[in-house]
């Protein structure tokens, strides 16, 4: 069993707007991925295309646990290849800001011989995903 993936951080945002942001579809396009439907439902599944630009994976997905915002756990597993890992988003206020907590675990799963699901892979995405993509969504600045 590999160590998760965890990337912390602290947005200058009350938790009713990071939750939005990680479970309104229409927010999630902007910073994350373009879902053709997303609910924060357990049991709901979900599908996307993604990858690096010389192959693209369909990514497949379902929602396994809810709790309004505070915390989000989806499924993540490619179509075609073995292994499912589990991605959470955990929530929790920090006086005015919001203290948001990823975790990816069960990469170990997916096949090793394939380069583009190595771990180093998704340590980057997820923190340009949490760290730019998230952050400047949620903390534009002011011009």
């Amino acid at each position: 069993m590999s160590q998760p993936i965890i990337v912390e951080h602290l947005f200058h945002a009350p938790i009713a707007k990071v939750w939005k942001a990680i479970t309104d579809k229409s927010e999630m396009k902007i910073w994350y991925f373009d879902l053709d439907e997303f609910k924060a439902e357990k049991g709901f599944n979900f599908s996307f295309v993604g990858g690096p630009p010389e192959k693209q994976y369909t990514h497949l997905c379902e929602v396994t646990e809810v709790v309004p915002g505070k915390k989000l756990t989806y499924s993540w597993r490619y179509d075609g290849y073995s292994g499912n890992s589990f991605l959470t988003f955990d929530l929790s206020e920090q006086g005015n800001d919001t203290l948001l907590k990823l975790t990816h675990e069960g990469l170990e799963t997916f096949p090793a011989d394939n380069p583009h699901f190595a771990k180093a892979n998704f340590v980057g995405g997820w923190d340009h995903i949490v760290n730019t993509s998230l952050k400047n969504y949620l903390e534009p600045e002011e011009k």
